[in-house]
């Protein structure tokens, strides 16, 4: 997965190895086929909504709760563009899998027609938990079903080690709506880096999508 390269030894003695201060790093290929759970992830949580922010770096995606009162943020998650791209090839591909097992999603109903919120009425709606302000980091997803569900393993993919940062389930007529709220946002990103504001450089953060679904 990454490429090191080799280094003379630094420090007081370069030429003895073991020495303290030697710093040393090798080329290695690192492809795990699985990912270790950590116990606290284990359970998972249930998302009835989501939240998509963006900047010219990263993909910020804020899962929430509606179900209990006060409605919350129950896992955020940061990923990289490419990795945002690749997410929404990999829910569409698995969307079509569950339509031949299973057929399509039941459509879920229409939101109202309402004013769209601010960011700001947002998160004053949706209480983000001090333990999540700086979200999971993930370069790769794990994405699975059953009839009633989907369930989303983000995985940090760092050697020596996979783990999941974070596990995600949606209900399965909520997959449909959330892959075209992703696919939505992803080409509204590739949109600005192409044509920033006023010609001088990429864009910064936006407002998010508004929850495409809470049940």
């Amino acid at each position: 997965m990454n490429d090191g390269l080799s280094h003379p030894p630094l420090g007081p003695n370069p030429g003895q190895p073991g020495d303290d201060n030697t710093i040393f790093t090798q080329k290695f290929q690192h492809q795990p086929v699985g990912a270790r759970v950590p116990e606290k992830i284990k359970q998972g949580v249930l998302s009835t909504g989501q939240l998509i922010l963006d900047t010219p770096k990263e993909f910020i995606i804020d899962f929430l709760q509606s179900l209990a009162r006060p409605p919350q943020i129950v896992a955020r998650v940061v990923m990289a563009p490419q990795t945002m791209n690749e997410f929404i090839t990999a829910l569409r591909d698995n969307i079509g899998k569950y339509t031949e097992r299973f057929g399509p999603p039941p459509p879920l109903p229409v939101p109202p027609n309402q004013p769209k919120p601010t960011i700001q009425e947002i998160y004053e709606q949706f209480k983000l938990p001090e333990e999540l302000w700086s979200g999971q980091y993930c370069n790769s997803v794990m994405i699975g079903h059953s009839a009633a569900e989907f369930s989303f393993d983000f995985i940090t993919g760092f050697y020596p080690t996979a783990a999941v940062s974070a596990r995600v389930f949606v209900s399965a007529p909520h997959a449909q709506r959330m892959a075209d709220a992703f696919a939505s946002a992803y080409q509204n990103f590739a949109r600005r880096q192409q044509n920033p504001p006023g010609g001088r450089g990429p864009a910064g953060p936006t407002e998010p999508l508004p929850p495409p679904f809470q049940g």
